[in-house]
C-alpha cells in the first residue's frame, strides 16, 4: 500500500468515524432520492444487486424494501455498524469490505450501484472501485452511480460549486471535475442513459457492460 492510499484510508476512516451517528440526518435530503434510484435502476425482480460505499444503508434498503437481492457493503466500520441495526430486511446483506478489492467473483452480479459514494474517493481509488464494479457484474449487467455533477450555468455551478464545498469531504472538487464516463468507458461501460436532477447538481448514470459472455 502507498502513502497515499495509507493517508486516504486513514481520513475515511476517521472522517466517517465523526460522521457516522449524524449521517442519515446530515443527508436527509437524499432519502427522495434512494427510491428515484431504485426506480432509474429498472432491475428485474430476480436480478442481484450490488451497493458499493453503502454506509448507513440508505441505499440497500431502498432496494430491499422492494423485495430486492442486494449486498451492501462500506469500508467504514463505523458506517456499517448503524446500518447493521436498521437492517430489517431479509434480502439485504451487508459487508465490511473495500470496494478496491471485492470478495466476489467475477460475473457474480446483475447490477451494481454507487450513491453518494464516489466522491469521497481520490481518483485512482476511484478507478480502481469501478473496474471492481465491472468485473462482478455480469455481460449486459448494469452500473448504476448517482452523485454530485456541475450545472451548466455558469452562475449557478460557481454558487453550488462553493456551497458544497463547504461541507463535503476534500475530493469532492476532483471529483466534479473529472471525466466519469471515460473512467467507465475504459472499464467497458458504456453509458446507456444520464438523468440530472436538483439543478443539474446531481447526476444519475447508468451504464451497460460490454465485456464478452465467458
Amino acid at each position: 500500500m502507498t502513502r497515499m492510499d495509507k493517508d486516504y484510508y486513514a481520513y475515511i476512516k476517521r472522517f466517517f468515524r465523526l460522521l457516522a451517528p449524524f449521517y442519515d440526518y446530515a443527508t436527509f435530503f437524499t432519502f427522495r432520492m434512494r427510491v428515484m434510484v431504485v426506480d432509474f435502476t429498472a432491475a428485474a425482480k430476480d436480478e442481484r444487486i450490488l451497493d458499493i460505499a453503502t454506509g448507513t444503508g440508505q441505499q440497500a434498503f431502498a432496494f430491499g424494501k422492494r423485495g430486492y437481492e442486494i449486498v451492501g457493503i462500506d469500508v467504514s466500520s463505523d458506517m456499517l455498524k448503524i446500518a447493521c441495526g436498521k437492517n430489517k430486511y431479509q434480502t439485504v446483506s451487508l459487508a465490511l469490505t473495500d470496494a478496491t478489492a471485492l470478495p466476489f467473483a467475477d460475473n457474480c452480479f446483475n447490477t451494481s450501484t454507487a450513491s453518494f459514494g464516489l466522491h469521497e474517493m481520490p481518483q485512482h481509488i476511484r478507478e480502481k472501485v469501478i473496474q471492481e464494479m465491472a468485473r462482478v457484474i455480469k455481460p449486459e449487467g448494469k452500473i448504476v452511480i448517482v452523485d454530485y455533477a456541475l450545472p451548466r450555468n455558469s452562475v449557478a455551478r460557481h454558487f453550488f460549486y462553493s456551497l458544497i464545498r463547504v461541507y463535503e469531504g476534500k475530493y469532492y472538487p476532483q471529483f466534479v471535475n473529472s471525466d466519469l464516463e471515460a473512467t467507465l468507458k475504459k472499464c467497458g461501460i458504456s453509458v446507456e442513459k444520464i438523468l440530472l436532477i436538483a439543478l443539474g447538481n446531481v447526476r444519475f448514470l447508468k451504464g451497460i457492460s460490454k465485456k464478452e459472455t465467458p
